[in-house]
């Protein structure tokens, strides 16, 4: 049976009869699936192929559409009949059930039902749902991935409130939202969760860009991610609701500003006459659009992956765009069909994009780091979370870094670590632990604060990145350390809260006599690990000296473990902030 959900309206009166026009697409679409069938078993074809898509919700009818008259055309592939399936499906709940097949998670996402079945062919609203699965799991790779259509990442804004900042005739960039979000009063921002939605996430690295690097710009960033994190939803229709329903001074006032959305969602909103209209402000730099990239699933086998190829050459055809344009999206270049609502302001064509991956275009060049890294700065913010944080503070911690003006290791790791602490909110518990070799008696560990709520210990945990000092000649008690250190987070384990051990180290465990070995370590790690009470163990690697098979041997020996190697340790901050966003990969 082809399926298709209706697109999310904000007017939920009109869910009623959207379910009716669903129930009617469904006997129209396998109507047209029985007819198609017909018509190729006159043709000569025998047997039947199905090929079953799953959709983001708002380009399903558009799909189902173009699929209905494929297979009505005569849609066959070697002789043997082909027939389709197309559902509409939310992007991040697809995403978080292609993640448990392949044994890992995503950050951000909740648990998806164990009995989700996986499609052979998936159009997620977003490329960067794609890179974020591979960045996670290796094993996932999917083949095709062009683009079938696009809708830019715009800042929805009341109306009123737009033309208040000099909409539509004053041009303003992400740098000038960025200063708004920052001043007091000036604007009530909200997003719909980056984690679970490709507009949030796009509209938080384009804040990002737009703040920059500086010290100045990584304050500027917190700042606005903790404005963006009070009036978040997690998904897009919550968000959809908290905005102004009339002009009232005090309705406009306590209601959301500005957010991050697609176009085709101001699009929609703005088709149910609302009172209060919806701007599209499209900012520059132009932030990556939604692509809706056409990924044929790895489990595909070959007579599947031919069909589906010729199905997305159907979805190719000039008259899929007037599709498109009923659904408030753009074709994949960019350009729009027949009867497309343009919003005010809005480009007749879309600026190009840089390639990305397998086709796609609307990345923007984008890779898995960077959205890695958005998503990290975000978990500090919005998760509640204990981590203890383990410094390696051998003799070898002292070399110079030349990318880092010959600061040392350790005071490269001092800055990671204060910039780090910045960022995490007040829910937030750390500790703080470094090692070497004896540092405690024979222990090769030293604990300088406990687990404790940044709340209340803010201050002693900046005191202690002081400490992070090289020990002159002092080994890498590696082994004894990770244990350690797993133990302790798990002894002292909490619900509802993601428990973390972060392990920075510039070398290979180099204990005197007495010490554990590698093979003891990970046969404890599997031993005591608890699935009722995970805990991440994420390895930082420092330089070129750390043996990567060593530390993936040791994180890879829990079920919830990464590791992040940073050749150039004047990148441990970048890696740091990646390595709170990542539940199970490995960078490097």
């Amino acid at each position: 049976m082809e399926r298709v959900s209706g697109r999310h309206r904000r007017n939920f009166s009109l869910r009623g009869a959207g379910v009716v026009a669903s129930a009617l697409a469904v006997v129209v679409v396998v109507a047209g699936g029985w007819l198609g069938y017909q018509q190729l078993s006159d043709q000569g074809c025998s047997g039947r192929l199905d090929l079953t898509v799953a959709t983001a919700q708002e380009i399903a009818p558009a799909v189902q559409a173009a699929a209905k008259e494929w297979v009505a055309s005569g849609a066959e592939v070697n002789g043997t009949c082909v027939g389709v399936n197309v559902t509409g499906v939310n992007s991040g709940n697809m995403a978080s059930t292609i993640a448990l097949k392949h044994n890992v998670t995503l950050s951000g996402l909740g648990a998806a039902n164990k009995s989700g079945t996986l499609p052979d062919i998936w159009i997620p609203d977003s490329t960067t749902w794609l890179m974020r699965l591979k960045s996670e799991a290796p094993g996932f790779v999917p083949t095709d991935g062009k683009s079938m259509a696009k809708s830019p990442v715009v800042v929805a804004v009341p109306e009123p409130i737009a033309e208040g900042l000099g909409w539509p005739d004053k041009k303003l960039g992400w740098k000038d939202l960025l200063a708004k979000m920052t001043t007091a009063g000036a604007l009530n921002t909200g997003i719909a969760d980056p984690a679970r939605d490709a507009t949030g996430l796009a509209g938080l690295l384009a804040l990002g860009s737009a703040a920059g690097a500086s010290q100045q710009g990584q304050e500027q960033t917190v700042g606005a991610l903790r404005a963006l994190a009070a009036g978040s939803s997690s998904l897009r229709d919550d968000l959809l609701a908290k905005f102004p329903t009339s002009t009232d001074a005090a309705d406009l006032a306590s209601g959301v500003s500005a957010a991050p959305l697609s176009e085709a969602d101001v699009i929609a909103f703005d088709a149910q006459k609302p009172v209060v209209p919806l701007s599209a402000l499209y900012l520059d730099p132009q932030p990556p659009a939604l692509d809706y990239p056409y990924a044929v699933m790895p489990e595909v086998d070959l007579t599947k992956a031919a069909a589906a190829t010729k199905l997305r050459q159907a979805l190719e055809q000039p008259a899929f765009k007037n599709k498109l344009a009923a659904e408030g999206l753009r074709g994949s270049d960019g350009t729009t069909g027949a009867g497309f609502a343009t919003p005010v302001g809005g480009p007749a064509t879309l600026k190009a994009a840089a390639p990305a991956v397998n086709g796609g275009t609307a990345a923007a060049g984008l890779d898995a780091s960077a959205i890695n890294k958005a998503l990290g700065s975000w978990a500090a913010i919005t998760e509640p979370g204990r981590v203890l944080a383990v410094f390696d503070v051998s003799g070898s911690m002292a070399d110079k870094v030349p990318t880092a003006n010959n600061l040392s290791r350790a005071a490269v790791t001092r800055a990671a670590a204060a910039r780090g602490l910045g960022l995490f909110d007040t829910k937030w518990a750390v500790g703080v632990w470094v090692f070497s070799t004896e540092m405690n008696g024979k222990l090769p560990y030293k604990q300088l604060v406990d687990i404790s709520p940044l709340s209340s210990a803010e201050s002693e945990l900046r005191g202690s990145i002081d400490e992070i000092r090289p020990k002159e000649g002092g080994g890498t008690g590696l082994y004894n350390t990770a244990l350690a250190a797993y133990k302790k987070v798990q002894d002292t384990w909490q619900p509802s809260r993601v428990n973390s051990v972060i392990l920075f180290t510039d070398g290979q465990d180099s204990a005197p006599e007495g010490g554990i070995s590698r093979e003891t370590l990970v046969a404890q790690l599997k031993k005591i690990q608890d699935p009722r009470r995970p805990v991440r163990l994420v390895i930082i690697g420092i330089g070129n000296e750390v043996d990567a098979k060593e530390l993936q041997d040791i994180a890879g020996a829990t079920s919830a473990g990464g590791v992040f190697i940073a050749p150039d340790p004047a990148k441990i901050s970048d890696i740091f902030v990646q390595a709170i966003a990542s539940r199970s990969g490995a960078a490097g």
